[in-house]
């Protein structure tokens, strides 16, 4: 597949230099640094599976953090949304507005049975922020997360994000405990320690570097939270919406949280939308005052357009079916690739879905793949939280070809990976 056609003013747009002087004076020294890695590559276009950059090399994209399971510039969605903007995309907020009823309705109606109201932002982050303002208007007070957990870096969300190296430099923030993830008992004995509790959790860890909890976890959470009182938010923004092969991470186990927090898939890869999804008595606060917590851009009808025709897309081209079978054929692939270096460089290989993790000896393994596989022409991220962890999220829209050539990628990396172990061997 060939780039689209650029236009002119982006055809014309700065060259590499210029871009990483810009971003030193304005934008991130540290970013720019960064870039200097990948040799300043700039991302200019994109379609399907594949980016490319200003070069006019192509990419196939496994990485963008979880937010492209149906690709770049899906038709649907794009249509959806041009044809919002052409007519109304932004709102005045004043009158009733039918393009957010309308993603409310299709929203509601596959997330579990009960939660059946949607308030719409704009980012994950502060769809977590909804989430601890309900179970605060319920007088649940005390937060407790999961250690390894992601859930944003608003002042709120930072605080149920369990990692120091984002938490230390904005202390002090709300009070949060953290337990070990996975394990239902440690959670038993924070939730008998203390007063009335929200409980934040993942039904898989993404940027913990994809931790899958032991079968039954979430049921056990569930039934705790239920016991003592507790508000209990499941966060799905990374893997709700097809992204592990079914609707929903809860759906495994049949949970129903009070809040499902949703975002990434929801957006289409077009349109940035998120939303947290309750129920009825959880959702009652905002239901007796409309005006507790609102935001000017949120439900804007632009970002409506594309969460209603994500949701009708991924459903209606069997997207969830088909990550599951797309997902268990790459980890196989990759395990087949990756198994010679186990117990050398790379030490674990685990997935659900389209969400897949390669953990590595030590972080600068893990960066020496991501480098090799973007050689490649393979794009995958590192994971926030667990920086020896390398993590796929690619879209529900891949190829055979596409599929044959993230073997090869792999393939690639491998040798590439073996050499360095091999001379690092050499120099001790």
């Amino acid at each position: 597949m060939s780039a689209p056609t650029l236009s002119t003013s982006t055809a014309e747009a700065a060259t590499v230099p210029e871009v990483l002087a810009i971003y030193r004076r304005h934008l991130s020294r540290g970013r720019a640094r960064l870039a200097s890695l990948t040799g300043g590559a700039m991302e200019v276009a994109s379609d399907g599976a594949y980016v490319w950059d200003s070069e006019g090399k192509q990419y196939l994209d496994c990485g963008g953090y979880g937010v492209f399971l149906l690709g770049h510039r899906h038709p649907k969605v794009v249509e959806a949304v041009i044809d919002q903007i052409r007519r109304h995309p932004m709102a005045t907020r004043i009158l009733l507005e039918p393009v957010a009823a309308t993603a409310a309705q299709k929203l509601a109606a596959i997330t579990p049975p009960g939660l059946d109201y949607v308030h719409f932002v704009n980012s994950g982050a502060e769809a977590t922020e909804t989430a601890i303002k309900l179970a605060r208007a319920h007088g649940k007070h005390r937060l407790i997360s999961a250690t390894g957990g992601y859930h944003g870096k608003t002042t709120g969300a930072l605080a149920v994000t369990a990692k120091p190296l984002y938490q230390d430099p904005f202390r002090p923030l709300l009070a949060a405990e953290h337990v070990p993830y996975g394990d239902a008992e440690a959670l038993e004995k924070a939730l008998a320690g203390g007063g009335p509790a929200c409980v934040i959790l993942e039904p898989v860890q993404g940027e913990g570097g994809v931790v899958i909890p032991p079968p039954g976890y979430l049921a056990h959470v569930q039934r705790l939270c239920a016991e003592h009182g507790t508000f209990f938010v499941l966060d799905e923004i990374q893997t709700g919406l097809g992204r592990l092969g079914s609707w929903w991470g809860a759906d495994a186990e049949d949970i129903r949280p009070d809040v499902l927090l949703v975002g990434k898939n929801l957006s289409g890869g077009v349109i940035p939308v998120a939303a947290a999804v309750a129920t009825e008595t959880a959702y009652a606060p905002f239901n007796k005052d409309p005006f507790l917590h609102t935001s000017t851009f949120a439900a804007a009808p632009v970002a409506m357009a594309a969460a209603a025709a994500s949701v009708a897309a991924i459903g209606g081209e069997g997207l969830v079916e088909r990550a599951a079978l797309l997902g268990a054929d790459i980890l196989s692939r990759i395990e087949k690739t990756l198994a010679p270096l186990l117990g050398g460089p790379v030490t674990d290989i685990r997935g659900q879905g389209l969400l897949l993790g390669i953990e590595l000896a030590n972080a600068h393994a893990a960066g020496e793949l991501v480098l090799h596989l973007m050689e490649a022409g393979l794009l995958v991220n590192h994971s926030l939280n667990a920086h020896t962890v390398v993590r796929l999220t690619p879209p529900a829209v891949l190829s055979d070809a596409d599929l044959d050539r993230i073997s090869d990628a792999f393939t690639g990396a491998a040798t590439a990976l073996s050499r360095t172990a091999l001379s690092r061997k050499g120099t001790l």
